[in-house]
């Protein structure tokens, strides 16, 4: 089965590629395909992401495959949250926006910096799919005081996976992508396509 994967996000693809490898499933990027990205105007993350799928969908006329995530932050009432690539006012300047949310937490102490990641996923057969699957992933832990590691991308240095001495940034790839709400929510779908014999 071939479907369109919704981001121009690398890290994101190189983690997809990764997740999908034994799937069976063809994978093409909307980018590859000419597609832009689509305008994130939802307040959730589901609605963002159908948004992404729908746009997709609509201009490739493949099955589509969209992600949403970010990072919540307990002690910022959720935030970075929907805002989580773009935290810093620029989009996808990782740097910038770890900086910020550990000046943000400057003195908070560890205790208080309870976050999580999450991973929404959505699958539409076609534009127009009245039901579409949708899969959620929560993957819990702590903001460090400091970035650690250099692998992954995103918030992964300064996040600490609830038992775990390791930051994302330190893991290798394989246990993050076991561990990880996008790896969460991927099995999950995978499951609820077996279950529904889709398409």
């Amino acid at each position: 089965m071939k479907f369109v994967l919704a981001s121009s996000n690398s890290g994101k693809l190189k983690e997809f590629g990764a997740l999908l490898a034994d799937s069976g499933f063809e994978v093409v990027t909307q980018a590859s395909l000419g597609v832009d990205d689509a305008e994130e105007t939802g307040l959730t993350f589901v609605e963002n992401a159908l948004i992404k799928a729908r746009h997709a969908a609509r201009a490739t006329g493949l099955p589509a495959l969209a992600d949403d995530s970010g990072l919540c932050v307990d002690h910022l009432g959720g935030a970075p949250g929907l805002y989580s690539a773009r935290y810093s006012g620029g989009h996808g300047d990782a740097v910038a926006n770890n900086a910020k949310l550990l000046h943000a937490l400057e003195g908070v102490p560890d205790q208080r910096r309870g976050a999580f990641f999450i991973g929404v996923l959505v699958l539409l057969r076609h534009a127009e799919d009245p039901a579409p699957l949708i899969a959620e992933g929560r993957w819990y832990g702590r903001i460090l005081t400091e970035g650690r590691g250099s692998g992954g991308f995103g918030y992964n240095p300064v996040f600490l996976p609830d038992g775990y001495t390791q930051s994302v940034a330190e893991m290798d790839d394989a246990l993050k992508n076991r561990l990880s709400h996008r790896g969460q929510a991927l099995a999950l779908l995978r499951e609820r396509l077996r279950e529904q014999h889709w398409p």
